[in-house]
């Protein structure tokens, strides 16, 4: 057979580069006051980085959770099935320490704080230890971000624990574990476990308010709960923080998935959703059938309570939206710099300059305002209420903004690839479907707004 073209002018596959050497995160990471990190964050980048890892992202994407709700006999079985490659995922992150390692108050290595504003309440962990989880989750949510989500809220749910010492007392060390146990079996027997949040009815969406599902005391210290949850994601973690109405009001409960005694809890998984993007992280219709819960913090305050846990997981969007662009940035790089046309290398031609510059100054203002609401964290959990302040409505803020804009970058990413950017395998399809998701979880455009109004009016009230 005659050839009857020859390949040239293509683009080599982006693999074995590290994001990790990248100037806006590494001065981000030392200007918040992690650069202690970056031997860490400099070796994830190098795993990010490789041709496995980055097979493994395309394999969980393109073999989405499966949900089986009984056996071949009839027994309920309520479990999801993932693939092998985001069990690889989950294991990579989770050994990271992204889930509750910093939160931890046993790994200050001789470090001194800094001078705080008010008296610390909470044990203190690392200086910068918020800043360098960010960094090292911008760095693995570029290469796949829907296993990041049961990792993200396992972080998350630390706040809102602590509001039940004897719980957060148990729970609290396994959540910051680096050890990845996806066996079913009761959470305070395995090696480390994942946490999540059920807040969202059908009738609700944002509206807290509207919260159906209700909890009565079982006379035992365990309410029992019964109602349903419209959007439940990584619905086989182990322990989920669940809003129900108690006969106080609304109130925060823990629920684990396995009970003690080694039986499932009475959550029945109803569907998984068929989402637009995100389709690698399972995210599921639940109802509770007298499922066994325990009340965190005052009863009938479970609206505040969850919010403190929305607080960071809005954190966490603002990060997932500049890691998005980031990668959409590099393959626009990536592909500018090894395609011509009319001539000359696109990267040389000077609109398509003018393009990138654009990508890379929101991108990087994107990075930026990411590291520091991280670093307002740190230094809110050491007991500043300035950056307390500071972190409340600049991460409702920064939500809103950043989130927006992301849909935005991913488009212009895309059409710096032209055609091949619209195929599949360039990987952009994947990351334009994954960016609107961040302006919609933890509260749309418009419900962030509130919230920062909210804030002033409160603080502000004349």
């Amino acid at each position: 057979m005659s050839a009857t073209h020859e390949v040239r002018n293509q683009v080599p596959e982006l693999v074995g580069h590290n994001p990790a050497d990248d100037q806006a995160l590494l001065e981000g990471l030392h200007r918040e006051g992690a650069g202690w990190a970056e031997g860490s964050v400099r070796a994830l980048g190098e795993a990010v980085g490789d041709a496995r890892v980055q097979h493994w992202a395309r394999q969980a994407n393109d073999n989405p959770p499966v949900l089986h709700t009984h056996d071949r006999y009839g027994h309920r079985l309520d479990e999801v099935e993932f693939h092998p490659a985001w069990h690889n995922l989950m294991r990579l992150s989770v050994g990271a320490g992204l889930t509750g390692e910093p939160w931890r108050t046993d790994q200050l290595d001789g470090a001194v704080a800094q001078p705080v504003a008010q008296p610390v309440a909470q044990p203190v962990a690392r200086p910068g230890a918020h800043v360098a989880r960010a960094a090292k989750h911008y760095l693995v949510t570029q290469v796949e971000a829907g296993h990041t989500c049961p990792v993200d809220m396992t972080y998350s749910v630390v706040p809102v624990l602590r509001k039940a010492p004897d719980l957060a007392e148990l729970y609290e060390p396994l959540l910051g574990s680096t050890q990845y146990d996806p066996d079913h079996a009761p959470a305070l027997s395995k090696k480390g476990i994942l946490a999540g949040m059920s807040l969202t009815e059908k009738q609700g969406g944002s509206d807290l308010r509207e919260v159906s599902s209700h909890a009565l005391p079982s006379g035992d210290g365990n309410y029992l709960l019964t109602g349903h949850k419209w959007f439940t994601s990584a619905p086989m973690n182990d322990i989920f923080l669940v809003l129900a109405q108690s006969p106080d009001g609304p109130t925060c409960f823990l629920m684990p998935r396995i009970l003690p005694d080694g039986s499932r809890n009475n959550v029945r998984l109803i569907r998984l959703k068929n989402k637009l993007g995100n389709r690698s992280n399972a995210s599921a219709e639940l109802e509770y059938d007298q499922a066994v819960v325990r009340p965190i913090g005052e009863p009938g305050h479970g609206i505040g309570a969850m919010m403190e846990m929305v607080a960071v997981t809005r954190l966490i969007l603002i990060n997932s939206s500049a890691a998005s662009m980031r990668a959409g940035l590099t393959q626009a790089i990536h592909h500018a710099s090894h395609r011509s046309a009319f001539g000359r290398s696109l990267i040389e031609q000077p609109l398509m300059r003018n393009v990138l510059a654009d990508l890379a100054v929101e991108s990087e203002a994107a990075l930026a305002l990411s590291l520091r609401m991280a670093a307002a964290e740190d230094r809110a959990q050491a007991g500043d209420q300035r950056e307390a302040a500071l972190r409340r409505i600049g991460v409702a803020v920064g939500k809103y903004w950043v989130c927006k804009r992301a849909p935005m970058h991913a488009a212009e990413a895309l059409e710096c690839l032209g055609g091949n950017g619209y195929v599949e395998d360039s990987g952009l399809p994947r990351l334009y479907r994954e960016a609107p998701l961040n302006s919609v979880w933890e509260g749309s455009g418009n419900v962030a707004a509130l919230d920062v109004l909210r804030v002033l009016q409160r603080d502000n009230p004349q």
